[in-house]
């Protein structure tokens, strides 16, 4: 532990009065897959349906933390672990602000979503898998990084020569090879608002 640190979260406007006021359940739900599985293409449009329907959501994208918070970490498993590490961070204090978050992140293996788990708290954590098969993501290859990663250009590239393990048990798996970007992100919203409406939750705990 760090001295002289002194954190005032327990001093600031509370949780469930910020909650309250947006009229939600903060929570964060993270997205996983493979590069080019479409991980920021729903969770962007699952924002906009979310905030069209009177949701306050953010989405905290790989790529976008890629070049700021971590533009100093490499893509070895340790730094990889480590850049997760700073997200689960960041998104906690998202939910503690009372705000829908949405993380899209390859976070390739269970051990680093599990430190992600633990950090934000099982409770508030919602996985969802963007199950997509490789050969599907290497055709899509809409930034060209799996014929880079082939010809040799990047090294430990997720599903060529790094390892990627699928969840075993997300709270809501989308299957892009049968299913449209409108239908993922539909299915996804749907999901997600039965988890953060107020209404919805009080319905349950009268049932």
């Amino acid at each position: 532990m760090i001295k002289n640190i002194h954190p005032i979260f327990n001093q600031l406007i509370s949780r469930e009065k910020r909650q309250h006021f947006l009229n939600q359940q903060s929570s964060v739900f993270w997205f996983t897959g493979l590069s080019g599985s479409g991980k920021s293409t729903i969770a962007q449009g699952v924002e906009k349906a979310l905030f069209n329907n009177g949701f306050f959501a953010q989405v905290i994208d790989g790529d976008n933390i890629r070049s700021g918070l971590c533009n100093n970490l490499s893509f070895s498993i340790e730094d990889r672990e480590e850049n997760i590490r700073r997200i689960a961070e960041v998104a906690k204090l998202y939910l503690d602000s009372g705000i829908i978050t949405l993380c899209s992140f390859i976070s390739p293996t269970r051990k680093i979503r599990h430190l992600a788990k633990k950090i934000i708290g099982s409770d508030d954590f919602y996985e969802i898998f963007v199950n997509t098969p490789l050969d599907l993501c290497e055709q899509r290859d809409v930034k060209g990084l799996y014929k880079k990663a082939r010809a040799g250009e990047i090294k430990g590239f997720t599903g060529i020569d790094s390892p990627y393990e699928p969840p075993v048990d997300p709270g809501l798996t989308l299957y892009t090879q049968k299913q449209s970007v409108e239908e993922s992100v539909f299915i996804a919203t749907q999901y997600i608002t039965e988890q953060v409406s107020l209404e919805s939750k009080a319905k349950k705990q009268q049932q």
